[in-house]
């Protein structure tokens, strides 16, 4: 999952590189209209790009009315238009424009759902960097930002009734969102960490989506030869979510948590990347275990401006 880079001066463009602020995630009680699925919020590779972005989430889910109850598959896809632009040296905007295509198993067959998500815009401001002396020194970056997703996406309350509510296209809502992370890298070596919280406000419907926590932490490795750039990457992402509420009363088995390991890498040719994740869910909690998170994908081809 990705965020901002630093714009430290440097005659090998390699090290300008800063780790994506990594989870960016606008999931929803577990699945849901996600707009970063914790795959991220920029490019490893480029500072300024516009891209497009694949990712695919699948989870299980059941009633738990019994102890045989059937599970039923949930598949959640989406294609993503994004960008990062910088505005000055200190300050960065980014934007995600995401189109779902759902799907979900139930007694009555399979009900797809597809369109225009939430749409996320947001900014970085730069607020320590240090000073690069020499290549053998630790270089520091320090950001912290905000945002905002607008109600761009359908939101069904039908779907509420289901086992999981974040079977959306969008929240209805706006919500904000607060972050920060910090990079720490020496050579070709670094480490990511960040933290990010978004507040969710009720939709017109009168249901809120509870708050939501994402964190992690990304060891990564960049390698150079000639016009290629290779960076894997390892790490853990972690999400709390808060309980929902509807008509103010909270709604219960909505909260839940989970943490995921994390796999990828980028790899770029000239003015354009590529990149995949993988996370596999290591811990999880969610919807009182009615909900079961298999695993996350994704893919993206950028071009840099």
């Amino acid at each position: 999952m990705a965020s901002p880079k630093d714009t430290l001066p440097s005659p090998n463009w390699i090290y300008s590189f800063r780790l994506p602020n990594a989870v960016l995630e606008d999931c929803d009680s577990c699945g849901c209209s996600a707009s970063g699925g914790s795959m991220g919020f920029a490019s490893l590779l480029n500072s300024n790009f516009i891209g497009v972005r694949y990712f695919y989430q699948h989870y299980k889910t059941n009633d738990g009315l019994y102890s045989n109850s059937p599970w039923y598959d949930e598949y959640y896809q989406t294609t993503q238009l994004w960008t990062r632009i910088p505005l000055t040296s200190k300050i960065q905007i980014s934007a995600i424009v995401p189109y779902h295509f759902h799907q979900r198993q139930t007694v009555n067959g399979t009900e797809p759902i597809s369109g225009l998500g939430d749409v996320t815009v947001m900014g970085l401001y730069q607020v320590y960097q240090s000073v690069k002396k020499d290549t053998t020194a630790f270089s520091h970056t320090w950001h912290l930002g905000g945002g905002v997703k607008a109600p761009t996406g359908t939101y069904d309350i039908r779907n509420n009734g289901s086992i999981n509510p974040g079977y959306q296209l969008g929240t209805g809502s706006w919500d904000g969102l607060i972050l920060t992370e910090y990079t720490l890298r020496k050579n070709a070596f670094g480490l990511n960490l960040m933290a990010n919280y978004t507040v969710k406000s009720e939709n017109d419907k009168g249901y809120r989506f509870g708050n939501q926590l994402n964190y992690g932490g990304t060891i990564f490795y960049l390698w150079e030869r000639n016009q290629n750039t290779f960076s894997p990457q390892l790490g853990l992402n972690g999400e709390v979510y808060e309980f929902n509420f509807q008509h103010g009363q909270k709604v219960q088995e909505t909260a839940g948590s989970i943490l995921f390991s994390k796999i990828g890498f980028e790899w770029g040719i000239g003015k354009w990347s590529l990149g995949s994740n993988l996370l596999v869910p290591l811990r999880q909690n969610l919807i009182a275990g009615n909900v079961e998170a298999k695993f996350r994908f994704a893919f993206n081809v950028n071009y840099a401006l």
